[in-house]
């Protein structure tokens, strides 16, 4: 299985000539979870080369303007495509406010395509999104207006069935599907093969999580404990803790101790201030407190 996140902005209230406002894309084996939506997202989805019909679920994590104001322009645009299947909005449940105000007297039911809304609910974690295969949980966070985070994991799967044991005990179709299913194996002399002599260990579930604008919270390390890669806004260098905290943002190190807090794979920073062109010297920062630290930047993919 695939799973692969691709930055289309990672710059914080202004955007810049250098880097967009916030948005991506998280792709798990084709399926587009669209995460934020800036302005200029649905340009930067285009010179990725993504497909908008692939998008069928789009998490906002808060109604500051960097984050949203491109939805309008993007369900603009899946109506003159013709769009047909439904969308599903996990959002503040405001947003469903505006956008029946912004699309009326249209309508927001005449897009073309049914738009279902996910309110989410600042009660904790909660699962928002489930398939067979991957699911989706909202974290609430601290900022100056209801935010939320959000955590996307694979499912584990059916363990491996070893191929010299269909031979070596002729194993039916239904055998095989309840020994990958964790039942161990009963042979008609009375012997019990255990399921781990039968299997092979499954490949280890991806996970990849999206820490939105936040105060440091210590429950944000229980939230993404583990997760592979840890996306975590870093809008300020230490040396401006103060100013973070006065705008309910975080540090480059602030996100570093909850990388390390946490035991995270990988902590990718973003957000960042437009005063800061270059990244460099903030990678470097975070890194003092957790190495495993890298800088997104528009246009980047990652492959978990």
């Amino acid at each position: 299985m695939s799973l692969t996140v691709k930055i289309l902005g990672c710059g914080s209230a202004l955007p810049t000539t250098y880097r967009n406002a916030s948005a991506q894309i998280v792709d798990h084996n084709g399926k587009l979870f669209l995460v934020d939506c800036a302005e200029y997202t649905q340009i930067s989805m285009r010179k990725a080369g993504l497909r908008f019909t692939a998008v069928n679920n789009i998490f906002i994590s808060h109604l500051h303007g960097d984050h949203y104001f491109g939805l309008f322009g993007l369900l603009s645009t899946f109506a003159l495509s013709g769009r047909k299947q439904a969308l599903v909005l996990h959002c503040p449940q405001q947003l469903k406010q505006m956008l029946t105000s912004e699309f009326s007297p249209v309508n927001i039911k005449e897009l073309g395509f049914d738009v279902q809304f996910n309110i989410l609910s600042d009660d904790g974690v909660n699962k928002i999104y489930e398939d067979k295969t991957f699911e989706a949980f909202s974290v609430p966070l601290r900022h100056r207006i209801p935010v939320w985070g959000f955590i996307f994991k694979e499912k584990m799967p059916l363990r491996n069935i070893n191929k010299a044991c269909i031979e070596k005990y002729k194993l039916s179709i239904a055998e095989i599907v309840s020994i990958k299913a964790g039942s161990d194996l009963y042979l008609e002399d009375g012997t019990t093969v255990p399921n781990k002599e039968l299997t092979l260990d499954p490949p280890k579930p991806k996970s990849y999580a999206y820490i939105s604008d936040t105060v440091c919270l210590p429950s944000t390390a229980g939230a993404v404990s583990g997760v592979d890669v840890l996306y975590h806004e870093a809008t300020y260098e230490a040396l401006l803790a103060e100013r973070a905290k006065e705008t309910f943002h975080c540090t480059t190190l602030q996100a570093a101790q909850t990388a390390l807090d946490a035991g995270v794979g990988k902590l990718l920073l973003g957000h960042f201030s437009g005063r800061y062109q270059e990244t460099d010297t903030l990678q470097k920062e975070a890194q003092t407190i957790f190495e495993n630290t890298v800088c997104a930047y528009d246009g980047m993919e990652l492959e978990i």
